[in-house]
């Protein structure tokens, strides 16, 4: 491929090549713009890649009020965006590629033979066709005169000038695949304002009360990280009251780490979890380890006569509570705790596990923050410096895992595309 910056300059410059970057880049070459996507990396999606690689979740099928609900504070923002893209428009996207799609049992949207590389595979030959030029290992550095834009490559520096540009550089969670939240003092110091960036759908750090005496400690006991980290719970439910009046209630899973907590039903509550340790230092969530069984049912197991068998062989007989569950029993009450009947019951139906930091942000799978909507128009354009369009997780709004975050990048991609039509038609 030839340098681009060697050759005439493109109508629309679009740097990233996530989700969001592809989408914008490919809209817009099918109505007849020519487009330039960089990248920093030897090849665009990476992460699209690495996220796939358990089975790519491409949407939801839920209702759509539940479903813009999940954007929380910025749902009337995304819920726009959604109107013109939303996860049915994912669905026939993909269809549209040759890639079939099912729907799971838990209303999760799969391609049906679970992989992302086939999509995109496909994508990017659909996009070649469309004309979408490609400059890899190009790393934005930020504008040089005129507002040109600045690459690094491995022959150095070059300037490019665009008509338009659309930046999709994503959030500040995995550095190594290139969200790393560079663009952010870069944006900062043209006059673009950005929210701080924050871990989303991560895990978090706990510290446990034990004793008689209810003394914190922090992290769980050597024994219990040692034998259980790496471990699920499985078939639980999470409570959470942030005070909002709205208590978070999920069954599901999660898994304990060497350092705390991870998973699916973690992630859902990240964001409250996140936001209660901002103000006051730290959060407690309440696990039920029986959510199928009744607070009445589980003491009556407890009381139950025992005759000889010890109290783990009891609560394995009936209840079927062993490993990881039990231990966390332990972990809360201590040995003293484990003898009070009634106690026990109470902690079976809701364990307490205190949260107080989340992860390192580069360990997050997404993050919150990000360019702030107040400095955008609706088209998703800079007002600081028209021509430049912004997209994707590098904006300020985060969702939980599940599809949600795959379907709002795309439709951020969907909507800059339509924002940089009309500002280059003058509309």
């Amino acid at each position: 491929m030839s340098d681009p910056s060697s050759s005439a300059s493109p109508d629309v410059a679009v740097i990233g090549g996530g989700p969001a970057g592809l989408m914008a880049a490919h809209r817009l070459a099918l109505q007849g713009w020519q487009v330039t996507l960089f990248d920093g990396s030897a090849s665009v999606g990476r992460k699209f890649l690495l996220a796939g690689r358990g089975g790519l979740n491409l949407t939801h099928s839920e209702p759509a009020e539940p479903f813009v609900g999940r954007y929380g504070p910025q749902q009337g923002v995304v819920g726009d965006w959604l109107h013109d893209f939303g996860p049915q428009h994912v669905q026939d996207w993909a269809h549209g590629l040759g890639i079939e799609t099912f729907v799971g049992t838990s209303g999760r949207v799969f391609p049906t033979d679970m992989k992302a590389a086939p999509l995109l595979r496909s994508w990017l030959v659909a996009m070649r066709a469309a004309g979408v030029r490609f400059a890899m290992r190009h790393r934005w550095l930020g504008f040089g005169e005129n507002n040109a834009l600045r690459f690094a490559t491995p022959q150095g520096e070059v300037t490019m000038q665009a008509r338009a540009t659309v930046l999709a550089l994503g959030g500040g969670s995995w550095a190594r695949l290139g969200s790393d939240g560079a663009w952010a003092p870069v944006l900062q110091q043209a006059g673009i304002e950005v929210a701080p960036l924050q871990a989303a759908n991560c895990g978090f750090e706990v510290r446990m009360q034990r004793g008689a005496d209810g003394s914190a400690q922090a992290g769980w006991s050597p024994f219990f990280s040692d034998k259980y980290a790496g471990q699920p719970f499985k078939s639980v439910a999470i409570t959470f009251d942030s005070g909002s009046g709205r208590p978070f209630v999920r069954k599901g899973e999660f898994v304990a780490t060497e350092h705390g907590v991870e998973g699916s039903l973690v992630y859902a509550v990240s964001s409250a979890l996140r936001e209660a340790i901002k103000g006051n230092g730290g959060a407690t969530f309440t696990v039920d380890l029986l959510p199928d069984h009744s607070t009445e049912r589980v003491l009556a197991e407890v009381r139950h006569p025992r005759g000889s068998r010890s109290l783990a062989s009891h609560l394995k007989g009936r209840l079927g509570l062993d490993g990881i569950k039990a231990a966390l029993l332990f972990e809360v009450l201590g040995k003293d705790g484990m003898q009070d009947a009634e106690r026990l019951a109470a902690t079976i139906k809701a364990a307490p596990i205190t949260v107080v930091a989340t992860r390192p942000m580069d360990e997050a799978i997404s993050t919150a923050g990000g360019v702030a909507f107040a400095g955008l128009t609706p088209d998703l354009m800079c007002r600081a410096m028209p021509g430049l369009f912004c997209a994707g997780e590098m904006l300020d709004w985060e969702a939980p895992t599940g599809g949600y975050l795959l379907t709002a990048a795309l439709a951020s991609g969907v909507r800059a595309a339509q924002g940089v039509e009309r500002f280059l038609e003058g509309r």
